[in-house]
């Protein structure tokens, strides 16, 4: 299992016996890589309490807070399973609900996401950019992605070997999960109200991941754009015929200054809009061409064991 972490300390230790509790009987060997996301209060104690009590731990502590996406990326780099289930620290997501993701990979699915029914907490603010989000994403996506879904799934190891070989910088990994491809199967789950402290997914770091999403997985504004350039073209031509005509039939209160007006503001707006869309894939590719890696480690703790085995192995 990989759980990201950031400034879960009021909640880790249910979290973990939940975790344990759910997956005693399925005859599994448990791998858990707690990845501490920079996180700025006691989180790293309780992990350390966690590793001194369990063998099963594994801890990555982060240099700082590089995001979500990139906290599960970690963690990924370091499982080592033939399966890997990713869910959130706040018990959201019931962990009950993996050993249904188990039975569907025993089916024979590469793949088993967690589809919510509902959302227990959740404001009606982000509950309705939650909805809208994934219906326009999957209108302007040439990658479907399914709806209601986050990051809470399993993942077959070669699932996890393919997303290791994509090193994108923006990362919007539901959307590279359905880009690999592979049998896919929804698992259904009501999603609970957080167990301990607050949302780690304001309304602007909602908005960075939308915007991640669209631009990692559409060429849509580019092409809005595009069509908006050419929709303006085609009304600044009918307008300027139908107010000359205007004029020429004797309508003296329209001054010229207020058509050149009128017309500047549009053109310059669509002109700003266009420039905008573009520099943010500009700044992508930017972001990407300097090579830097996605998160730096700042401690590893409990991997003794594994890498022994490796070299042993």
């Amino acid at each position: 299992m990989v759980v990201p972490c950031f400034n879960e300390e009021d909640v880790l230790e249910r979290t973990h016996a939940r975790l344990t509790h759910a997956l005693a009987g399925e005859n599994v060997d448990l791998e858990l890589i707690y990845v501490d996301d920079g996180s700025r209060d006691g989180t790293a104690d309780v992990l350390r309490e966690l590793l001194a009590t369990d063998a099963r731990v594994r801890v990555v502590r982060l240099s700082r807070n590089f995001g979500h996406q990139v906290a599960v990326t970690a963690g990924l780099d370091h499982a080592t399973g033939a399966v890997v289930v990713l869910i959130d620290a706040d018990l959201q997501d019931p962990p009950e609900v993996i050993a249904e993701m188990l039975a569907r990979w025993r089916d024979g699915f590469d793949v088993a996401y967690g589809r919510r029914l509902d959302r227990a907490g959740e404001t009606p603010l982000k509950l309705l950019t939650a909805r809208w989000f994934y219906r326009v994403m999957n209108w302007i996506s040439e990658t479907p992605i399914p709806a209601d879904v986050g990051d809470f799934r399993l993942l077959d190891r070669g699932v996890v070997d393919a997303l290791k070989q994509m090193p994108e910088a923006d990362r919007f990994l539901r959307g590279m999960v359905s880009w690999v491809g592979f049998r896919q199967t929804q698992v259904l789950y009501h999603r609970e109200a957080r167990a301990a402290g607050q949302s780690k997914y304001p309304l602007a770091r909602m908005m960075r991941l939308a915007v991640d999403g669209i631009l990692s997985f559409s060429n849509w504004p580019l092409r809005m754009s595009l069509w908006a350039g050419a929709a303006l073209v085609v009304a600044g031509l009918v307008g300027a015929v139908c107010l000359c005509g205007l004029r020429f039939v004797g309508h003296e209160s329209i001054a010229d200054w207020s058509i050149v007006l009128a017309a500047l503001a549009i053109i310059g707006g669509m002109q700003l809009l266009a420039i905008g869309a573009v520099g943010e894939y500009v700044s992508r590719v930017y972001r990407q061409s300097r090579g830097r890696p996605l998160y730096v480690t700042a401690e590893r703790l409990g991997f003794a064991a594994v890498e022994q085995r490796r070299q042993t192995a």
